[in-house]
């Protein structure tokens, strides 16, 4: 049927995800969300009985784009390590049907790192030099990717347990960012830094707050597990706050919602979020702080590169 939906698979979505510019989907999608332009849910947690996981949904819908739908993904609880899957089913706003169904896991990573990039370009000093990047998987590697153009970056420094396990992880950064150098411990890569890029799946902190310096932004991304934060909530206090949309984040983020129980934060302390700055509606970091950006992941992140997915696949 030629009005079928597209069903596209992992192996499909890699060969069409080069020819995406994700980073400029993602700056598109703010100023509408921004304009308002756009509409975002927020995110739902379902719990499965019997302790068994659980899954999120996503949703979002652009008026611009003439598009809607959800993201779902899934934490199935296993005798072994947990399966965690993603998929987006994209619909149109002038039809009502739909026009494709995509596995979502390698997008998830290219938005959310694309997302993180965004909030560099706004957020960070505009001579900043120096980018610390703790993680060293898949999700690292896409935030180089995506940031590695927004600065003159003149020394990259990358740290995760992993690196002092694997020569071929410090062989693919290598092969991935020729001037990078690899730290013993997250707290030295992040020290001196102005920009610190947090790409985990850990939901404890993984660098110690105090050797952030005033001026040095540090960005920090989402996983499944409950709560997850990458650094101290009482961080929170002593920095510019910052997130990817002040509607939903601060009940949603595992550090802030601790930082308010625990430490006297409160949401209004926000300076902004991704579609204040995109149409420049919120103040710029006072500079005499550390800034903090966080990201939880938005419904319209996973329908926009979607979209850009599917016009892809369709031309």
């Amino acid at each position: 049927m030629s009005n079928a939906p597209l069903v596209l698979d992992a192996a499909t979505v890699s060969q069409y995800l080069p020819h995406i510019d994700v980073l400029q989907e993602m700056r598109q999608l703010f100023v509408e969300l921004g304009r308002a332009q756009a509409v975002q849910p927020a995110q739902t947690l379902t719990l499965f009985p019997d302790e068994r996981g659980d899954f999120i949904t996503y949703l979002g819908a652009a008026a611009g784009a003439g598009v809607f739908g959800a993201k779902l993904s899934p934490y199935l609880v296993q005798d072994g390590p947990p399966i965690i899957t993603a998929w987006t089913v994209l619909m149109s706003m002038e039809t009502g049907q739909p026009l494709m169904l995509c596995d979502a896991g390698q997008l998830t990573t290219e938005r959310t790192a694309a997302t993180t990039a965004l909030a560099v370009d706004h957020l960070a000093k505009q001579d900043a030099t120096t980018l610390a990047i703790i993680g060293t998987g898949a999700v690292a590697q896409a935030h180089w990717r995506q940031a590695r153009a927004l600065r003159q970056w003149e020394k990259v420094v990358v740290y995760s347990p992993r690196l002092s396990q694997s020569g071929d992880v410090q062989q693919i950064w290598r092969d991935l960012c020729p001037q990078v150098t690899f730290a013993s411990s997250a707290e030295d890569a992040a020290e001196g830094a102005d920009v610190v890029m947090l790409s985990t799946s850990s939901g404890t902190p993984v660098v110690d707050a105090a050797v952030i310096g005033t001026g040095t932004l540090v960005t920090s991304i989402s996983t499944n597990v409950a709560r997850a934060h990458e650094i101290d909530p009482a961080f929170l206090s002593a920095a510019d706050v910052y997130c990817d949309y002040r509607q939903t984040t601060p009940t949603t983020a595992g550090e802030m919602q601790i930082a308010a129980q625990e430490h006297g934060w409160s949401a209004d302390r926000v300076q902004g979020d991704l579609p204040g700055l995109a149409i420049a509606q919120c103040p710029t970091p006072s500079g005499t702080r550390p800034i903090f950006f966080r990201s939880i992941g938005l419904g319209l992140e996973d329908i926009a590169v979607a979209h850009a997915l599917f016009r892809a696949a369709s031309a």
